[in-house]
């Protein structure tokens, strides 16, 4: 009972001593619950990683299961260091093509608190799902070499290059730019453009460059297949998995957004 009174006389003395008024209370409070629901909608989308993760997994064969897991867990720490890096900064920061300068980079002049790290946790899980879409599109063909490299490449720079064309201000498809293109400008609200338009676009290019998989519709000598080969996914249940928690983060992405 003595440590439960000591206890409320130190909760009531820093009551007493916050010289705040009610409006600055009020303002910090919305500030917080800003931080924690962009906080939560930022890691339904980075959930989404799972669920690329299994659609993936099931949707390939057994013995190929192993290199898909690796490859999306390279996307998300491999695309967290190219975003923190470059491509935050090349996103977001003032420029004609793209940011040149600023504090973004390194998230050098970041030191004010939760208030500047939460906007870039949440534009990096944007960066994360991008890069994610080629997962599935490259599966059972690509040398983990190669998928780092285009994972670092495609979240430093293809994609903040899409993203400051359209979201920053500065860019020259913006709507919100002094002078938009043709006096209109491009809106992308939650990144059906930009995310999704440009992970799509970028695994287009990696299949035609890499071809179907091996034996698929040529055989080991390179003749023409009568009938291709099939290769069924090894699990529905992953599939399905995948899907549904896709299904939850895009929860995050809409509203977040």
């Amino acid at each position: 009972q003595k440590e439960e009174q000591k206890q409320f006389k130190m909760t009531a003395n820093r009551f007493l001593e916050d010289t705040r008024t009610t409006d600055e209370k009020v303002q910090d409070l919305i500030n917080g619950i800003d931080v924690f629901y962009s906080l939560f909608c930022g890691a339904a989308i980075f959930l989404m990683q799972c669920g690329f993760a299994m659609l993936c997994a099931g949707s390939i064969r057994q013995k190929n299961v192993k290199n898909i897991m690796l490859k999306n867990l390279l996307d998300a720490c491999g695309g967290a260091l190219g975003y923190w890096a470059v491509g935050y900064g090349v996103a977001y920061e003032s420029g004609s093509f793209i940011g040149t300068s600023g504090d973004k980079f390194f998230l050098k002049g970041y030191s004010e608190g939760p208030g500047e790290y939460i906007d870039f946790f949440f534009q990096f899980t944007f960066a994360a799902t991008a890069a994610t879409i080629v997962a599935g599109t490259v599966a059972e063909r690509c040398k983990m070499v190669a998928y780092l490299c285009y994972s670092l490449f495609l979240t430093g720079f293809v994609y903040p290059v899409v993203v400051h064309a359209i979201w920053n201000p500065d860019g020259f498809l913006s709507a919100f730019n002094p002078e938009p293109m043709r006096g209109v400008g491009m809106i992308d609200f939650a990144g059906s453009g930009v995310v999704h338009m440009c992970g799509g676009a970028t695994a287009l290019i990696a299949a035609i460059i890499l071809g179907p998989r091996i034996g698929r519709f040529y055989d080991e000598d390179g003749n023409v297949l009568d009938k291709p080969k099939e290769f069924p996914p090894h699990s529905v249940s992953l599939q399905v998995l995948g899907t549904f928690i896709l299904w939850f983060g895009w929860y995050g992405f809409n509203p977040g957004s």
